[in-house]
């Protein structure tokens, strides 16, 4: 992973130190809340529904495991419910991190005045929140298994590195119309949802082996879901800086101010369409033709890919025999929750955050503590956060499996389930979140609740299954296999559902905002729609068919018929 060098800490070290001298002046009253609130929001910190909620970045997913170690102590010292209990049923577990389905973490209970004393403790470790809030360029997103991937075609993580440092605090995007969102793949599979970005950037490599860039801009879920344009199949690695800050200032220039629902790039592509495109082709031709545009130089990329060179410790085994597992639980494990590495000897593991009792994504400030134990066992003290709220070992031993999988089940984290159906993806929803029309959480727990045997879920199969509590779309239900939508009706909470979605990946196939399958539903009856939807395709399937496969041949229509029953079963059941 990247190292940050002297120049990083002295920058984020700073950008600590400013923080805390605007937060004082804030609670002293001399810096009222309207010019101090974007200065919050650059670092990071939200005021949700119940108290401040600071998001941590983790550029392109990357942790250590001293990095998780601090945050472990942040939960457990600072993420405090008002009157100093920590955030859980049991007191004695201290408070909690939530991972998102962009590799960030965020906390939801530190109390704004002890702010800037977090913003020292994630410096301490090379971790800030800068640019993870407002209408600039965020948190940059890549595959979970960039440079360990066996069908990967180019390493993104450098370039993931460079677009960040570029990105971060350039003074001409600060302040764009709205949140800019990218993400990189470099694999054959695209395992970033990258067409679901505002800019999606693909590594490939043409005929003589150069290495470029597929740019694809305007995609993006909320009110009006859009998959993004390609807007050239191919730029130069040197040239991709120059192709986005081409991009970003017609978004810049042209993007809608007046209008906080119609801001994102993906309505000013959808609107304008070639119009835009070429005149991103114009500034990009204008911008190369000028002396001063500086490309990446070959030096430049060098001293940050040195930096994602194979971990020192990582030593040459053996590929193991192909043995019989010797108990059936640790076979299932095997089978869902490890994949495979392009070095020999090595697989990357991943550990679920996804089990009754607790939100998907979230982490207690000891299972934190956990999780960082078992990456400095097994995987040289690297992990990664993926775009499933997932935690993943990158370098373990593939004959020390078993040994994790021992460990990692006595730590809560060895469900076998990746993948599944309760593997979902939800964001906090109402219960957090002040944005919110309904609760995510509830929902996630009873669908968890009612689909606990393992058996019958490695019968379903592979599933997506994406719970969003507002438009907003920060649990992604539009590519969701089935998503599921919190809507507000008079107050009530009630819930949209979709099938067919898809982000891209090789199960998927190419990205598509799922069909709804009818009017909404009151929140008691969401896990029996999900039952007959699931039902339905269990019936329907043909040999080797995943749900959206079936979904994709049926058409929304019997999905919606099944989901129709259970109106009438339930309504039929509240006359009598």
């Amino acid at each position: 992973m990247y190292r940050y060098t002297e120049t990083d800490r002295q920058f984020v070290r700073a950008r600590a130190v400013q923080y805390r001298d605007q937060l004082q002046r804030h609670l002293a009253g001399d810096l009222p809340d309207d010019e101090f609130r974007p200065l919050r929001l650059q670092n990071g910190w939200y005021v949700q529904r119940h108290a401040p909620m600071l998001r941590v970045a983790v550029p392109y997913g990357e942790l250590s495991s001293r990095q998780l170690r601090q945050l472990a102590r942040i939960a457990r010292e600072y993420d405090l419910q008002p009157g100093g209990a920590p955030n859980t049923a049991d007191a004695t577990r201290g408070g909690f991190g939530h991972f998102t389905t962009r590799q960030n973490l965020q906390f939801n209970w530190i109390a704004l005045p002890r702010s800037a004393e977090v913003m020292d403790l994630l410096a301490e470790v090379d971790m800030h929140g800068i640019q993870t809030s407002g209408n600039c360029i965020r948190n940059i997103t890549t595959d979970a298994l960039a440079g360990i991937a066996p069908d990967e075609v180019v390493d993104p993580r450098p370039y993931c590195e460079l677009l960040r440092q570029w990105s971060t605090l350039h003074p001409e995007f600060a302040f764009l119309p709205r949140k800019f969102k990218i993400a990189v793949t470099g694999a054959l599979e695209d395992r970033a949802a990258t067409d679901w970005h505002d800019i999606g950037l693909t590594l490939r490599k043409d005929a003589a082996g150069a290495v470029g860039f597929r740019v694809a801009v305007g995609g993006g879920m909320g009110r009006t879901p859009v998959i993004a344009s390609e807007f050239r199949a191919f730029v130069p690695w040197q040239q991709i800086l120059t192709y986005i800050e081409a991009v970003v200032r017609g978004y810049n220039l042209y993007g809608r101010r007046d209008n906080l629902y119609k801001a994102r790039i993906k309505i000013l592509v959808k609107a304008e369409g070639q119009r835009f495109i070429d005149t991103v082709e114009a500034e990009f031709a204008a911008l190369l033709a000028d002396p001063a545009t500086p490309l990446i130089p070959q030096s430049e990329f060098d001293r940050v890919a040195a930096s994602f060179a194979l971990p020192p410790a990582l030593h040459s085994v053996h590929e193991p025999a192909d043995e019989a597992p010797p108990l059936p639980a640790y076979a299932r494990w095997l089978q869902r929750n490890v994949q495979g590495h392009r070095v020999p000897g090595y697989r990357a593991v991943t550990l679920s955050l996804k089990r009754a009792g607790l939100p998907p994504g979230d982490v207690t400030a000891d299972q934190m503590d956990g999780a960082a134990a078992l990456a400095d066992r097994f995987s040289l003290g690297e992990l990664r956060v993926t775009h499933d709220q997932n935690l993943l070992l990158p370098w373990v031993r593939a004959d020390k499996l078993l040994a994790l999988w021992v460990a990692a089940r006595d730590g809560g984290f060895a469900t076998p389930n990746i993948g599944l159906l309760t593997d979902m993806i939800a964001c906090p929803g109402g219960d957090l979140c002040a944005l919110a029309n309904a609760r995510s959480i509830p929902i996630a727990a009873a669908i968890t609740e009612r689909f606990d045997d393992l058996d019958e879920l490695h019968d379903i199969g592979d599933i997506d299954l994406h719970i969003s509590g507002c438009i907003n779309s920060c649990g992604h239900h539009h590519s969701g296999h089935i998503g599921i939508l919190g809507v507000d009706k008079d107050g009530s909470e009630w819930y949209q559902i979709t099938v067919a979605g898809a982000d891209g990946s090789r199960l998927s196939g190419a990205a598509a905002p799922g069909k709804v399958i009818g009017p909404s539903f009151a929140a008691d009856e969401v896990p029996d729609v999900i039952e007959a939807v699931i039902g339905t395709y269990l019936q329907a399937r043909v040999s080797g068919e995943h749900f959206i496969d079936t979904a994709r041949r049926l058409g929304p229509l019997p999905f919606r018929h099944a989901a129709d029953a259970v109106r009438r079963m339930t309504a039929t059941a509240a006359a009598q």
